[in-house]
């Protein structure tokens, strides 16, 4: 019983710190440009992993610009920024 009981408190644990980075990653991606929410929206459709962040980032914004969704001018600044908001995220 005791030990079913410290699983169950550790997994709640485990589930909090995840909703809490969730929610710092969104609050962070609130203050994006709307470009920059484009993609962040889009980098955490792919799910991506800490390892592969970078070249999802880099394939979410390069999709946006050739879709005409983003202006490529800024693509590279709004991908920076969104991809600090979908780290916190991630962490």
């Amino acid at each position: 019983m005791f030990k079913t009981t410290m699983i169950a408190i550790a997994m709640t644990g485990l589930a909090t710190s995840a909703w809490a980075d969730v929610a710092a990653g969104d609050a962070c991606a609130a203050n994006l440009t709307s470009d920059g929410k484009q993609i962040y929206a889009a980098v955490v459709a792919a799910n991506p992993t800490l390892q592969n962040l970078r070249e999802t980032i880099e394939e979410q914004a390069r999709s946006l610009v050739f879709a005409g969704k983003i202006a490529r001018a800024e693509g590279r600044d709004n991908a920076v920024a969104a991809g600090e908001c979908v780290r916190t995220r991630l962490q």
